[in-house]
């Protein structure tokens, strides 16, 4: 079978993977020219540079968000939608999606996004600012949410340390930690993630009722 022809997307996708393998740190020119099975020299000619095959790859990740949302929909019900479609590419590539947030993106896919939850909030009423305010929120919810799923480690690879082990805390001392340890050392990420997710717009609903009620 004849080997798939050198390109962009091939020399992107070997990128996420190595990423997904070995984190960001692993990626190179070189390495991802090994991986491939080609001279590192062919690489240029699809990607200049190691900075501009990290774009493509976060703007690959971002590329995977599936917005079904409905526009005529109640703007809590499309933020939800959007958090969640956020949420399953940063669960798909968990080390990826770390790139993603770190990356300044100026592409379509980059843009998409922030110019589809923006208009959402904006539609809703709120201002420009207050709607970059809860954009930001909200990012900085998922990307916590995402960090506390697979662990926080150089890599951030799945850890399963136990939050706090019952037989090692003085119940004297820390009486609500003692106990309340069996729901410290369990999480259902699923769960905790839509709580956490209802809280914010619970808030946003008071905040917005509050603004309306000072005009």
């Amino acid at each position: 079978m004849p080997t798939e022809p050198l390109s962009r997307g091939r020399i992107v996708a070997a990128a996420i993977d190595l990423i997904e393998r070995e984190g960001a740190d692993a990626v190179s020119m070189r390495r991802i020219a090994a991986e491939l099975g080609v001279g590192v020299m062919s690489l240029y000619n699809h990607v200049p540079n190691k900075d501009a095959l990290l774009n493509g790859v976060a703007e690959a990740v971002l590329s995977e968000i599936e917005f079904t949302d409905d526009p005529d929909a109640h703007w809590s019900d499309r933020v939800r939608t959007q958090a969640r479609a956020f949420r399953q590419i940063a669960h798909d590539h968990p080390r990826s999606t770390m790139l993603v947030v770190s990356r300044q993106l100026h592409s379509t896919a980059g843009l998409l996004p922030v110019e589809r939850a923006l208009a959402t909030l904006r539609s809703a009423g709120f201002d420009g600012a207050d709607a970059v305010r809860m954009l930001r929120m909200f990012i900085a919810y998922i990307v916590g949410s995402l960090l506390r799923e697979v662990g926080v480690t150089p890599t951030f690879a799945p850890v399963h340390n136990r939050l706090v082990k019952a037989e090692s805390v003085d119940p004297a001392l820390f009486p609500e930690v003692s106990a309340l340890a069996p729901l410290l050392d369990q999480c259902d990420h699923e769960a905790e993630f839509e709580f956490g997710l209802e809280l914010l717009i619970q808030a946003i609903s008071v905040h917005a009722a509050r603004r309306e009620g000072t005009r």
